[in-house]
């Protein structure tokens, strides 16, 4: 029985199944197919990715070679990530970012259609009569352990990828729209100890757009690109950027036992700490203390996007159960031989009965009476 968990860190065989599918759920609102017109490749869409704010300064590699510690990291290197000073790094915002990430994310695709609405001399109302934006997005912890997004995001006719969408529309309008948005989206978070917290994105915003493999000779972004870059972390939480845990905290003891690193030991203490607050119950955060915070699904999409994984699961199932009954002679080689009415038995259960076998109680007796011989025997005198 496979246990479809999507770490890869928890099962190798059923990440990879995930991993595969997110691909062609990608590519499918990329290029067409699995149900979506292949028109779709037609339509504006870019790449972009949201970055979370500055918690304080960590060491990295920027491309003046050096970090602020004057080291030049390698790309391996532990300490990437892990702040310079980590008595003056704002844990307690990084942890409340990662819960409110999901909720600016929502906030933000609002906000979008607004600017799209705008750029195209519409009201929002009239605006879902021309056009609709369909995308999908994944979630990827950076090695300081924020939450970021990655997402497609796509300009459709009214009805999604099966309409046109109006002339006026392109990446670049698009493009325009997201940078906007993005800018404006704002969450007010929690007051804690007087202190007022209110969520953005952070200024490293990355849009791109998105062309067809047979453009650009391989010089642009193309959809393949995009559709592999984002399915490599729907497999990947904070354990692999952040050498954290890739399961919940019963108890906040477990952490002396577990080799972490300090800088993940802290997110998930302050993690913990906060999650005992009455007023931040709403949020979680003991059982998400292993997650950093972040509660949010690790990969989304609109309904109109592409298929799903739930029908990429359900044709492979099928797959399976015909190529089985081939096997077996129960059905012809030719997909057209087979009925719609045609009910395939692949089982069957028969009662065997209730407990032990001949053979498993006369084992059961051998260890018994091995077990105490040479003890003594208790009884109601001795025991007085």
């Amino acid at each position: 029985m496979r246990c479809n968990n999507r770490r890869t860190t928890r099962c190798a065989t059923c990440a990879e199944t995930y991993r595969r599918d997110t691909y062609h759920l990608i590519t499918a609102g990329l290029r067409g197919g699995k149900g979506t017109p292949e028109d779709v490749a037609a339509h504006p869409r870019v790449f972009a990715t949201f970055t979370a704010p500055s918690f304080g300064p960590v060491h990295n590699r920027p491309d003046s070679g050096r970090c602020r510690c004057g080291t030049r990291h390698p790309a391996d290197d532990p300490a990437l990530g892990t702040p310079l000073d980590p008595e003056r790094y704002d844990y307690e915002a990084a942890v409340l970012w990662n819960a409110h990430a999901g909720a600016l994310w929502r906030r933000f695709s609002i906000y979008l259609r607004r600017e799209i609405a705008k750029r195209a001399g519409l009201t929002q109302r009239a605006f879902r009569q021309y056009a609709r934006v369909s995308f999908a997005k994944v979630a990827e912890y950076q090695r300081r352990g924020a939450v970021h997004f990655h997402a497609v995001l796509r300009l459709d006719g009214p009805t999604g990828g099966d309409s046109p969408p109006p002339s006026w529309a392109s990446a670049e309008l698009l493009t325009d729209a997201i940078r906007a948005a993005a800018s404006a989206a704002r969450i007010t978070g929690p007051t804690l100890d007087g202190r007022h917290h209110v969520f953005a994105f952070g200024r490293q915003l990355d849009v791109r757009p998105i062309r067809s493999a047979d453009l650009g000779g391989g010089t642009e972004l193309t959809d393949r690109a995009v559709a592999a870059y984002i399915a490599k972390y729907a497999t990947k939480g904070a354990e692999t950027a952040t050498g954290t845990l890739d399961r919940p905290l019963k108890f906040l003891a477990e952490l002396a036992g577990l080799d972490l690193s300090d800088h993940a030991r802290r997110m998930i203490r302050t993690a913990w700490t906060l999650g005992a607050r009455k007023d931040l119950e709403h949020l979680r955060l003991r059982a998400w203390a292993h997650m950093l915070g972040f509660r949010g699904h690790f990969s989304t999409k609109t309904r109109r996007y592409s298929t799903t994984l739930g029908a990429l699961r359900q044709a492979r199932a099928e797959w399976q159960r015909l190529q089985a009954a081939i096997a077996r002679g129960e059905m012809s080689h030719d997909p057209s031989a087979e009925s719609e009415e045609t009910t395939l038995v692949l089982a069957h259960w028969t009662f065997a009965g209730t407990g032990l076998t001949a053979g498993e109680q006369w084992l059961t007796d051998a260890l018994t009476a091995s077990n105490t011989e040479g003890e003594p025997t208790w009884t109601a005198a001795a025991t007085n």
